[in-house]
Order: structure tokens, then sequence, then C-alpha cells
């Protein structure tokens, strides 16, 4: 029995000796394949070693499908201490000549969402930065700050959308989007240049120290500005400096384009408009003020307006439309005595709306909406409204009226309603309803005699103590 058990135990010894060896690598391999295995193990290490060790910025360059272009990975300086210009234009190069992925509208190839990415840093930038050919479109710029050298070009922008050797298109860009970025144009020129462009994004930008425009639109359409916030000054009102201020925040000089949820916090002219069917909305200007000579926004363009101004906030600085036609102003708040003009150009004003505005002021008499008409006097009005505004401490004016004249005098035989005061445009009736309320036992006859001037004129034919309350529309 014991010799029994020695023997199995012997056994055991035996096989589990023989499966430990099996399990060994130089008894799996012989002589040089187990060599080989030992290199390919130590070249599979570094290689994972080496991998683990490149940046999220190489990563974008070592891969081919990548279309994220890191400005840092060209040697663009992070810092602002030395110049990235050609850095970032070689990103920017780059990227444009993409070999892409289609097209988009006529001869724009589709770049496919190639991002040129600033990585949080700010850099300066001697020249304006620009696509090195035109016709593309995708493509985004984002996530940083540019800053204008001291020998930057007065007359250039950071940030240049522009045709760079005349190819004749159409449109010279599509859905570009510029995103996230501060642009400090060092009182160095502008900060955007959009020409000739379609379906652009411009969000959440913060654009300062430019000397002629902020943002410049030409031609082109659909130029989208949002969530942005633009001054020629960094202040937050009430600047010692404010008489100063020049410069235009925003050009738009372009069809259906839109500004919406944008501050403008120091310029000359907050927007200046000079093309057809574009939208202001959610707008706050504290610009410039009226007293100091600036606008919040200036319509130019006398004879076709077909601007929408809505839900904005024109804060000690108003808006002034050339020959307006076709304006619509509403929903919107007019602080500090800021008002409207209508500038006569031509004598033109049509189709224009200005309802449902909140006007407050200091109570020196400043009307809500004034005329300008020291070229010529406004001649050709049509469908021109101006009604349901509401004003603290300045007065009211509408092309609606109500007025109420009480007679006292039993012997009266004319009542006049002097609405001057209440209304827009002068020496203008063109509708008049009126009730004339008789007292005693008299019933007179009575009939509308006059409307010059804005004075309603009625007479009845025997003295009769009276009521006379008159609806004018102008």
């Amino acid at each position: 029995m014991t010799m029994l058990r020695v023997l199995i135990l012997l056994i055991c010894m035996i096989i589990a000796h023989a499966y430990r060896d099996s399990l060994l690598p130089e008894y799996r391999f012989s002589g040089s394949q187990y060599v080989k295995q030992v290199h390919k193990m130590q070249a599979f290490k570094e290689s994972f070693a080496q991998r683990q060790s490149i940046t999220p910025s190489q990563v974008s360059e070592t891969q081919g499908s990548s279309r994220v272009f890191h400005v840092t990975s060209y040697g663009a300086d992070p810092s602002g201490k030395n110049d990235s210009t050609t850095e970032i234009l070689n990103a920017i190069s780059d990227a444009a000549r993409d070999p892409g992925n289609g097209i988009l509208y006529k001869n724009i190839v589709n770049l496919g969402g190639a991002r040129i990415d600033l990585d949080g840093g700010n850099y300066k930038i001697s020249r304006p930065l620009r696509l090195p050919v035109a016709g593309r479109g995708n493509l985004m710029i984002q996530g940083g700050t540019l800053t204008a050298s001291e020998d930057f070009p007065t007359d250039g922008y950071l940030i240049d959308l522009s045709d760079p050797s005349s190819s004749g298109l159409e449109y010279n860009y599509e859905y570009v989007t510029l995103k996230d970025l501060m642009l400090d144009s060092n009182f160095r020129g502008g900060g955007i240049q959009v020409i000739k462009s379609l379906r652009t994004g411009i969000d959440n930008c913060y654009i300062t120290h430019f000397t002629s425009y902020g943002i410049l639109v030409q031609g082109g359409h659909e130029t989208y500005i949002r969530s942005s916030f633009l001054g020629q000054h960094i202040t937050a009102g009430g600047d010692p400096g404010e008489r100063s201020f020049s410069g235009t925040a925003i050009s738009l000089s372009g069809n259906d384009n839109a500004v919406t949820d944008v501050v403008i916090f120091s310029a000359a002219t907050g927007i200046l408009i000079s093309g057809q069917a574009n939208t202001i909305s959610g707008v706050h200007c504290y610009n410039k003020a009226t007293g100091f000579g600036g606008t919040g926004i200036y319509l130019k363009l006398p004879g076709l307006t077909q601007t929408r101004i809505i839900n904005s906030y024109f804060d000690y600085t108003g808006i002034v439309a050339e020959d307006p036609v076709q304006l619509h102003i509403s929903s919107s708040f007019f602080l500090g005595d800021a008002f409207i003009v209508l500038k006569s150009i031509n004598g033109v004003a049509r189709g224009v709306n200005i309802v449902d505005n909140m006007f407050s002021g200091s109570g020196k008499g400043v009307d809500i909406v004034q005329l300008d008409e020291r070229n010529r006097n406004f001649n050709d009005i049509d469908q021109v409204v101006v009604d349901r505004n509401n004003a603290r401490g300045m007065n009211v004016k509408a092309t609606v009226a109500i007025g109420t004249t009480n007679g006292n005098d039993a012997n009266d035989t004319s009542w006049t309603v002097d609405l001057n005061q209440a209304l827009l445009f002068p020496n203008r009736v063109k509708s008049v309803h009126y009730s004339l309320i008789a007292g005693g036992d008299t019933f007179p006859n009575h009939a509308l005699r006059n409307v010059t001037d804005n004075r309603i004129v009625v007479q009845s034919n025997v003295p009769v103590q009276a009521t006379i309350s008159v609806i004018v529309d102008q």
C-alpha cells in the first residue's frame, strides 16, 4: 500500500514538471524563433510608449484622416510674445488646400468640417489671416485670441474672408464659421471682413480696439452674427472718453444678414446697414450717446430699407433711417432720451411700422420719433404706422391720435382740437372720426370743417354747449 502511494506521487511530479516546461517560451520556440518573438515584443512596447507621449495637437497632424489643424503644431506661439502669422497661415493653407469631399454651392469645395484650432492661445499677428484660395466651404476657425502687432496694416482686418486672387466666383466662400474668438485690433484697423460670402457664421466673438469696422460684411448672403461683443474701447458705460469714440462696430453692406444677441459697448456707430432684408434682434447698443453725436443703428439705404429691428435695447443712443421703405421697429426699449429719426433724402416714407416700443427719458420734452426734413419735406408717405408706444419722461408721437375739447360756453358754434403735439407729420390728416355731444335741449346740425395744420375744426349751425372727441389717422 505504501509502495503504491509512493509510485502515484512520483508520477504526479513528473506530469507537473512536464506541464510547466511546456509553458516556457524556450520550450515553445526553438533557437531563432524565440529571439524573433522577443524582438517583436520589444518593438511593440516602444511603439506603444511613443504613441502615449504624443500630445493631442500632434495626433491630428499624424493621422491622415483628421481635419483638425492645431496652430501650435505648426509652431505658433500661444503666449503672444512672438509673431505667429506665418505659422497660423500655414495651418490655414493646409486646411484650405485639402481636396475636400464634393462641392457645396457652385465651385465651392466642401472641406468636410475642417477646423483650425487656436488651442486657447493668444497669438500676435502682423498680417491679415486670409485663405490662400477662394471657393472653399465648411471650415471653422475657433478657440483663441488674435492680437494685431504694432506694424499690422491700418487698413487690414485680423481675419479677412475675401478673394485673394480675383477668381470671379459668384461667392468666395460658403459656410465658414468663426467661433469662440477674441480679436484685438490694437487700434490698427478692423476685426473681421466678409466679402461676397455665403452662409457665414460669427459666433461668440469679442472684437475690440478697431479703428475702422469691428465686422464688415459686403455683398453675399446670410452672414449671421450671434452672441458677440464689440467695442472700440473696453468699457462698461459712462466712459470719460466717450466723445472721442469713432469707428463702426458692424457694417452690413449686403442682403439677408442677421445680428442677434449682440452687445455693442463702444463705437461712434453701432450698426450701419446699407443692404436689404436684414434682421436685428436682441441687440444692446450703448456705444457713443446721441448727445455726443453717436448712433445706435444707422439705416443708410434710402428708398429700400427692408429691415426688421425687434427686441433690442438702445441705451442713450437711437436709430436713424434715411427715406425708410419697409422698416419695422418693435418691442424695443429706448433709455436716456434715445429716440428714432426718420431722415428725408427724397421725401419718401412707405411701409413703416414703429409699434409697441418703450421709451424712458429725463422729462426734457424729447419726442420719441422725430423727422429730419433739412434736405426736403416728406411728401411721399404711405402705410406709415407709429402707434402703441409708451413713454415716460418723453413726448409720445404717433400717426394715430385721440383728442377731446370741452365747450363750457353755450354760445359756441366752432370747436378746435389741436393734435400737433401728438401727431408725427405736420399738416397731414388722412381721416377723422369725431363725435359731438350737445348739452341742453338744442339739436344742432354740425360738420367737420377743417384739418389744416393738424387742427381739427368742427362747426354747428346754432350755438350750443358741446364736447367734441376726435380720432385722427395720418
